[in-house]
């Protein structure tokens, strides 16, 4: 399956969550429409448990950028280990190095930290890494190459203030994963009980 590329806010209203990287006002007032006006509106049906529970994975799926089958290996993944699925479901989300790329303010939006790290801008611990899924680990240490520092796109990210998350410390060009994320130390629209539920069946 193709990785979705049409419009994101046509995405965030059939989820009815703001699931893009930034705040947007306009779409906050037009979360509750679902595409489709007046049509959308009248044919929008009650969920079914596994309908609600689907709803949440979609829109886990689609804030991180991942394709079906890359999530279903996460939650795999986790399954298999001891401990509490979706906390370390968040950890493996949140340490992506696209998404780490992003959290620290290096990219506007995982769409373009993805693209970043795909084209070789990337370093994790002084060498090129060109794999968005891939996994980064405590102490690893997250720079920008010289050539994408120039890029004005970048330049501007980092002139950006970003808030600043408890599991990362940047300066500068430079970012380190400091400890594994937690589930209070982020915000996100969907509930990772109800995703863990979608995988159980």
């Amino acid at each position: 399956m193709a990785r979705y590329t049409g419009p994101k806010h046509k995405l965030a209203r059939r989820e009815g969550a703001n699931i893009l990287d930034k705040q947007s006002s306009s779409l906050e007032r037009r979360l509750n429409v679902p595409p489709g006006g007046i049509k959308g509106r009248k044919f929008k049906r009650r969920l079914s448990e596994y309908g609600i529970q689907l709803r949440e994975k979609q829109k886990a799926k689609t804030i991180y950028g991942l394709l079906e089958k890359q999530f279903g290996n996460l939650v795999k993944t986790v399954e298999k280990k001891k401990g509490e699925t979706g906390e370390m479901l968040i950890s493996l989300l949140e340490t992506r190095l696209d998404n780490l790329v992003y959290r620290l303010g290096f990219a506007k939006t995982r769409a373009m930290a993805r693209q970043i790290v795909s084209h070789g801008h990337i370093n994790v611990d002084g060498k090129k890494v060109n794999v968005p899924s891939y996994q980064v680990t405590v102490n690893n240490v997250i720079s920008l190459s010289p050539k994408i520092q120039k890029n004005p796109q970048v330049l501007q990210s980092l002139e950006e203030k970003t808030d600043t998350l408890p599991f990362i410390k940047k300066e500068g060009i430079y970012g380190k994963l400091i400890r594994m994320p937690k589930r209070e130390d982020v915000q996100l629209p969907f509930d990772l009980q109800l995703i863990v539920e979608y995988y159980s069946r």
